[in-house]
């Protein structure tokens, strides 16, 4: 009986300290040194083995239903669209920005046409008068193929993460940047 005791109580203090941690506010658990939070911080393409598109989407795949949270970074409290996109490709430790106004700079960019899974897109804001960048996802669909890609929408119908086509809907009119990072 006794072993049972313990086993009880070990698993009861590792459920405690997960949920202490996931409970922790993001800064607090990746802080840095002030010296290194104030320089500008350049994204790359890591040079080490590059991640593989096709897991990278898979992954991405898995988060469909997660939850829409503004600035959120995680499928247990949600995501936002930048959130999304650093979660996946962090998973994978290629370094994207969490800010989708940096999304845009980050990579190289290829046209539309050439855009494959693993690629990032980026749109402007929902206003019809926005020209900055306001939303992003993963690609994953090939050239030749409708632009299809998986994010985290905010929208008042269906919010969270879905896939999404570009042609033929109000993305095609938003439409900034096709951004290739692996």
């Amino acid at each position: 009986m006794r072993i049972v005791w313990l086993v009880f109580l070990t698993l009861v203090g590792l459920l405690l300290g997960r949920f202490a941690c996931a409970r922790r506010p993001e800064a607090s658990r990746t802080s840095a040194p002030a010296s290194v939070a104030a320089r500008p911080t350049a994204y790359v393409v890591a040079q080490r083995r590059p991640a593989r598109a096709d897991s990278i989407v898979a992954f991405a795949l898995r988060q469909l239903g997660a939850p829409y949270c503004y600035a959120g970074t995680s499928p247990e409290t949600g995501f936002d669209c930048s959130g999304f996109v650093h979660y996946v490709f962090g998973r994978y430790r290629v370094p994207v920005p969490h800010a989708t106004a940096l999304l845009i700079s980050t990579g190289q960019e290829v046209e539309r046409s050439a855009a494959r899974p693993g690629d990032i897109v980026v749109f402007t804001g929902t206003a019809a008068t926005s020209t900055t960048p306001g939303h992003a996802g993963i690609v994953i669909s090939w050239p030749g193929q409708p632009l299809r890609f998986v994010h985290s929408s905010s929208a008042k119908r269906d919010p969270g993460v879905k896939i999404s086509q570009v042609e033929g809907t109000d993305y095609e009119r938003r439409f900034m940047s096709v951004r290739r990072v692996l």
